[in-house]
């Protein structure tokens, strides 16, 4: 029923990009810390090559993904199949965070459509490709995307949305964030 695959060839980079929602598994190194789970979506992953993707990481209610990257750079993305026949895909690797400071941002940010609220880019090295039954997933419906955000974004502007960042760029664990916004 499992398979692991050495790239991410044609028919599963179809599977992979036709899912609308991702989720992103991080934990920082030790025993102490808390293991991190976030949902991804709105058009945000790209298939890079055969052993790497990328997401845009948007705005979001914590920076621990970033944190743990800039710790250890150990990552997990799971993709479930919710329409179509059941399947579960993880992708392992090794992940870092292109900054909107640094020098090759704008090339990777060049990958993504528009959105407002963009923190970085996640860049993935994949070293294990695998997939799974699926068979306990349950079927659901794609009924669009949630509004909430974008009324959020425009309610804070762009320099609320700065302020943001600053003020929410340590992990739950006191980890650092962002570079450029780590004193």
């Amino acid at each position: 029923m499992a398979s692991v695959f050495k790239r991410i060839d044609e028919r599963l980079g179809a599977f992979l990009t036709a899912q609308r929602l991702f989720f992103v598994a991080t934990a920082p190194s030790g025993v102490e810390g808390h293991v991190n789970i976030s949902p991804k979506g709105r058009d945000s992953l790209r298939i890079v090559d055969q052993r790497t993707v990328a997401y845009l990481d948007l705005t979001g209610s914590g920076v621990e993904t970033i944190a743990h990257l800039r710790e250890n750079g150990r990552i997990t993305i799971m993709f479930c199949a919710f329409e179509g026949p059941p399947r579960i895909v993880r992708l392992h690797g090794r992940g870092r965070v292109v900054e909107p400071t640094d020098a090759d941002f704008g090339q990777w940010r060049a990958r993504f459509p528009e959105h407002d609220g963009v923190r970085c880019v996640i860049v993935i090295d994949l070293d294990r490709i695998s997939d799974s039954c699926g068979f306990g997933v349950p079927k659901l419906a794609y009924e669009g995307e949630r509004p909430h955000m974008q009324a959020w974004l425009d309610h804070k502007g762009p320099e609320g949305i700065k302020t943001y960042h600053s003020e929410h760029n340590v992990s739950i664990d006191g980890l650092p964030g962002l570079r450029a916004l780590t004193p």
